[in-house]
């Protein structure tokens, strides 16, 4: 905010709940710039009601709840806030990958309503890490980030990729070995989802995905909510087709299916995968920067090219 009103009138909206789109159209009749969260729908119509918008700062990596379309098309820039959110985003998806593994979130809660008896041999056994295949599903930068922690954990790491020209790692990743996404959901023992939410990535894992993975197989997803279908999800559950499964983001935020919530072997967590104070303030700070440079007459820093 102190960059921002050195150098503009900023407008800002207080509530705690995402901004009504009655509103945000309301308050877009004289601004040339729109710094807003994945939780606000930016569409044509809502830029229509803001004739000299130049710049759609998106304080997210994902860019699914911007029109792209209607924004070229109206001469908008828009901006995402990339590789600021990448490690702490990664640090979460290992602490979900644990949590499931050895079903520490289930036994907090078992030692909470007071059903906990007592230590016992084999008393909530869960899996061993180390000498597993991790499966990695997108090597963006998060993707990458989530790899390169793999070996201090003894996993072997397995990736696909939905992009054909997608660029390889580099010599020092060299043991990371590119599957077809068939082959990793068939021989991984952790899959972890790191994709973007587009037409062809919605609901990728669906009953026919769930019904490649292994029997003591865990799914992990930190990307976007509907790149797995949720019902389907909690059948799979519930049939024992996975051993579990831990998700940051859900297909109707903040609601979560109802068929996952009673379910002891899923880890649920209310979309903390960049939730730290550097990093949110890094993506505030880089939304920010995205706008002056644009109001400025320069080139954005982080522009969306999709």
């Amino acid at each position: 905010m102190a960059r921002l009103e050195q150098h503009c009138a900023v407008d800002l909206w207080g509530g705690s709940d995402a901004i009504p789109g009655a509103e945000l159209k309301a308050r877009l009749a004289d601004k040339q710039a729109l710094m807003c969260l994945l939780t606000d729908r930016v569409d044509g119509a809502v830029l229509d009601a803001g004739p000299g918008l130049r710049i759609v700062a998106n304080i997210a990596v994902g860019f699914d709840n911007i029109d792209l379309a209607a924004a070229r098309a109206r001469g908008v820039m828009v901006t995402n806030t990339p590789d600021v959110l990448t490690e702490a985003t990664a640090d979460l998806t290992w602490g979900l990958i644990l949590s499931a593994a050895r079903r520490i979130a289930e036994g907090e809660r078992l030692l909470r309503r007071g059903a906990w008896a007592g230590w016992a041999l084999d008393f909530m056994l869960g899996s061993d890490l180390r000498g597993k295949h991790l499966g990695i599903v997108g090597l963006g930068r998060i993707g990458r980030a989530v790899a390169a922690r793999a070996g201090a954990f003894g996993m072997r790491v397995a990736y696909a990729t939905l992009d054909a020209g997608a660029a390889a790692p580099g010599a020092a990743d060299a043991a990371w070995a590119r599957l077809s996404l068939d082959e990793l959901l068939s021989s991984s023992d952790v899959i972890t989802l790191h994709v973007p939410l587009t037409p062809a990535t919605r609901h990728l894992v669906d009953r026919r995905a769930l019904l490649r993975m292994k029997r003591r197989a865990y799914l992990v997803n930190t990307s976007r909510g509907p790149v797995v279908d949720e019902g389907a999800l909690a059948w799979a559950l519930r049939q024992g087709l996975i051993a579990g499964a831990a998700l940051d983001v859900y297909e109707q935020e903040p609601r979560v299916h109802p068929d996952l919530v009673g379910l002891e072997n899923v880890v649920l967590a209310p979309h903390l995968g960049s939730a730290t104070v550097e990093t949110r303030t890094a993506m505030a700070d880089l939304a920010a920067r995205n706008v002056l440079a644009v109001l400025a007459g320069d080139a954005p820093l982080t522009p969306v090219t999709a």
